[in-house]
């Protein structure tokens, strides 16, 4: 499968060198590549870009057909908390910025230094939470994670994404804010 990730930091670099080596053919773009070219060439989008980036995007690029998976934890800029939540979230905001894909929360919940490990804690895969409207491309992804090695939680439908978004601003300050550092992850045990 070819994967188009939009934004080469820590998160697009860290999720690309990951999927390679489980022999996808993804490739993180910056600001400076031909994102339009990019997209259209790739059977699957992947954005790990702040939440804000997204309509910029969108009026630039066509995501027609393609499934887009959403990273973002909509975060304010001082970090006290979320941009937008609990009635929507960013997934369901870019879903209506790109009505012609199919849009996807996922890998939100996994600090990007962990893309370059086995992706596991004390032995346990870590888990990603995959919540999308159409069941098709909500498989694709949990594919795709299980292929690097995380464990992938079907969430249901992408309105859920307005509680994983929570989610992972709380493992940010979990990490960051608390000082618990960025070997951790949420995991719902039993599941």
């Amino acid at each position: 499968m070819k994967l188009a990730i939009i934004g080469n930091g820590n998160v697009g670099g860290g999720l690309a060198g990951a999927l390679s080596g489980a022999g996808h053919a993804a490739t993180a773009y910056g600001k400076d590549d031909d994102l339009a070219a990019a997209v259209g060439d790739a059977d699957l989008v992947i954005l790990a870009t702040p939440f804000d980036a997204a309509d910029q995007l969108s009026r630039q690029i066509d995501f027609s057909g393609k499934i887009v998976v959403d990273v973002s934890n909509p975060i304010t800029s001082d970090f006290s908390g979320l941009k937008i939540g609990h009635d929507s979230s960013a997934a369901e905001s870019i879903q209506a910025l790109v009505p012609g894909a199919k849009v996807v929360k996922a890998f939100n919940t996994v600090f990007a230094q962990h893309y370059g490990t086995d992706l596991k804690i004390a032995g346990t895969p870590i888990q990603t939470y995959v919540a999308a409207d159409d069941e098709a491309a909500r498989d694709t992804v949990m594919a795709l994670a299980a292929d690097i090695g995380l464990s992938p939680i079907n969430a249901g439908p992408l309105k859920n994404a307005r509680y994983l978004e929570p989610l992972g601003f709380m493992n940010i300050q979990f990490g960051y804010v608390l000082g618990l550092g960025t070997a951790i992850a949420p995991n719902w045990q039993g599941v």
